[in-house]
């Protein structure tokens, strides 16, 4: 099969559906747009994690009409507590406190389950006629007039762009010889979820502790998706535990504030890694989310970096095509690029930091950080750029993370 002019995507998660439902509505019936994932094969989908939303991305959601579908399932974080404390400490004193909105009656964030927001965002990429295709992006060929792309199941889609966000290990980005630099962390992220005995009343804690964050995220009902920073070694030990074991564990940095604290889901444990792609283009190619960048989760920005890329090459192409522009042309690519390299870089460096600062067990460092957290609780204009700033409403927003319909 051939089709000219249309927009393949390799990768079908959030990143993937996402930017094909903001082309389809941007561009209309006449450009095609391809969605390939052998994963699209799987649905329900049984992705047992959650993510926090930030506000920024949950307009980008709502403008490209999948919020509602979720929107009865998403936990609202009404505020946020951070606490700095040696794990054997009795108590963990609170050294900064955000409320969270970032306008009257909106959260600067939601959490929400990564399975109900994929099958949401399939159900309305079919609604929206966007092709979905089980199946992966095996090759392909740019020319200076277009992109022949083949798929695994043999057949070769004429295009004018493909778009790779096939993930942190992208094949995509290798085949097109494009290099990341970065570093593997001595940390892995324990995600599992909890239930517990009392409603944690939309309140995010996020406890420094010497191995890494503990951050407790909160769920719908009397549930929160914990994110635990661990070295690998302990991780891979404490996955490995029974249950009554992790039990012990967990109660240990969870704390009984919430009364009895039970896992829900077998834990798993991810090892943590930071990198940047040299070039988000290539030839008729441009990186989103993790094919692009991966970052320390101790902002918990990840996610929502991928949907910035999205919001901006969705921006750029769609206005390419009302100017009559080739819409896999260097000019506009390029326009992508400056738009987002220069944040996620930045965004990088800030997440680099962050956790140089709190992952260690240095006093005069913790003097330093609580001394620091402590001024910031005290100023809320600092409080409140800290909150936009984590709801992605700073800085040139493309136009979808502000809730505006291309």
């Amino acid at each position: 099969m051939s089709v000219q002019g249309s927009i393949v995507i390799g990768g079908g998660a959030f990143a993937g559906l996402a930017l094909a439902l903001a082309l389809r509505q941007g561009l209309g019936p006449e450009i095609p747009v391809i969605v390939a994932d052998p994963a699209l094969s799987t649905r329900p989908s049984r992705d047992p994690r959650a993510t926090a939303i930030v506000a920024a991305c949950r307009r980008l959601f709502e403008a490209i009409g999948a919020w509602d579908d979720v929107r009865g399932e998403a936990q609202p974080i009404l505020d946020m507590v951070v606490t700095d404390s040696r794990l054997e400490d009795a108590t963990r004193p609170v050294f900064l406190n955000f409320a969270g909105d970032v306008a009257p009656g909106e959260p600067f964030a939601h959490m929400v389950e990564n399975r109900r927001l994929i099958d949401a965002l399939v159900a309305r990429a079919e609604a929206e006629g966007v092709d979905l295709r089980a199946t992966i992006v095996s090759s392909y060929d740019a020319r200076p007039e277009g992109i022949d792309v083949t798929l695994g199941d043999g057949s070769v889609l004429a295009a004018s762009l493909l778009v790779a966000a096939d993930g942190a290990r992208s094949k995509l980005r290798e085949r097109a010889g494009i290099a990341t630099h970065g570093w593997e962390y001595d940390q892995s992220g324990i995600v599992v979820t909890v239930g517990h005995e009392c409603d944690h009343d939309g309140r995010a804690e996020e406890h420094f502790l010497p191995a890494g964050p503990f951050a407790i995220l909160p769920l719908s009902g009397k549930r929160s998706s914990l994110v635990w920073t661990e070295r690998r070694a302990e991780a891979a030990r404490i996955v490995a535990l029974s249950e009554d074991d992790f039990h012990r564990e967990l109660e240990q940095r969870f704390g009984l504030h919430l009364g009895e604290v039970k896992a829900l889901d077998k834990p798993r444990a991810f090892p943590l890694s930071y990198f940047v792609a040299r070039s988000f283009i290539a030839e008729r190619l441009a990186l989103v989310g993790d094919a692009a960048h991966v970052i320390h989760p101790i902002a918990g920005q990840g996610l929502n970096m991928g949907l910035k890329d999205v919001a901006a090459l969705a921006e750029v192409v769609v206005d390419a095509a009302r100017l009559g522009m080739d819409l896999g042309g260097a000019d506009v690519l390029e326009r992508y690029q400056r738009w987002r390299r220069f944040d996620t870089m930045a965004m990088g460096v800030a997440t680099n930091s962050l956790n140089f600062l709190f992952s260690n067990e240095s006093t005069l460092l913790r003097t330093v950080r609580d001394i620091g957290l402590g001024l910031v609780d005290r100023a809320p204009p600092l409080k409140n750029l800290f909150i936009r700033q984590a709801a992605g409403l700073t800085g040139e927003v493309p136009r979808l993370l502000k809730g505006e319909a291309l």
